[in-house]
């Protein structure tokens, strides 16, 4: 299995098969409530059934070239993951996603992997449009999609029912060109190296 160095610190990021569902299970547990702040992931990975299941879809999905997911790995122990949740090749759109556990969080884990499986798509894919979807109360979030180089579209009013409770949320993205000048920029010595936070919370449950 493949595996992309994401720096210096030991950090890859390699791809998720359903094989790996036990795995993937202990890490859900390890970040259960951190993690389902704003995502549904920990109410749909419950146990080792439901947490092959939910890698199953996404082989599925990678397959059929609709998505993809990656985790995140430090020191060979998986801490989080990116995915793309949906890919639309012929329309050039695709939603990106992420989360972490809480070992892993200020480290700059999310942005680093997000870069690549976005830039991923823009130039392997041909993806014009790459989406952010996130809570409005999801603050680090919503940092990392600054950092990404994403605009604010909108603010979806009270759209999210999570947990009893309706929350707005905000759609960024960014389009290719502005994704390949910001390659450019970062290049140049302009880009930022933030630390990462929270998950966004729309990206696990299908």
């Amino acid at each position: 299995m493949y595996a992309i160095s994401l720096g210096d610190d030991g950090a890859e990021l390699r791809p998720l098969e359903p094989w790996q569902a036990g795995e993937f299970l202990a890490h859900i547990d390890r970040g259960r409530e951190f993690i389902g702040q704003h995502n549904g992931l920990p109410d749909a990975v419950t146990d080792l059934a439901s947490s092959r299941a939910f890698l199953q879809a996404y082989a599925e999905k990678a397959a059929a070239d609709t998505g993809r997911i990656h985790g995140i790995r430090t020191d060979g122990t998986l801490v989080g993951a990116v995915i793309l949740r949906t890919m639309d090749v012929t329309q050039g759109n695709a939603e990106a996603g992420c989360w972490l556990e809480p070992s892993a969080v200020g480290k700059g884990l999310v942005t680093r992997a997000a870069r690549v499986l976005i830039d991923w798509a823009v130039e392997e894919r041909g993806i014009h449009r790459v989406e952010w979807w996130v809570s409005s109360t999801n603050a680090p979030s919503i940092a990392v999609a600054r950092r990404l180089g994403m605009t604010r579209d909108g603010v979806l009013r009270a759209s999210y029912l999570y947990r009893g409770r309706r929350h707005d949320e905000e759609i960024w993205s960014v389009l290719a060109p502005e994704w390949r000048a910001g390659k450019g920029a970062a290049r140049s010595g302009s880009g930022d190296r933030l630390p990462d936070g929270a998950p966004v919370h729309g990206v696990c449950t299908s």
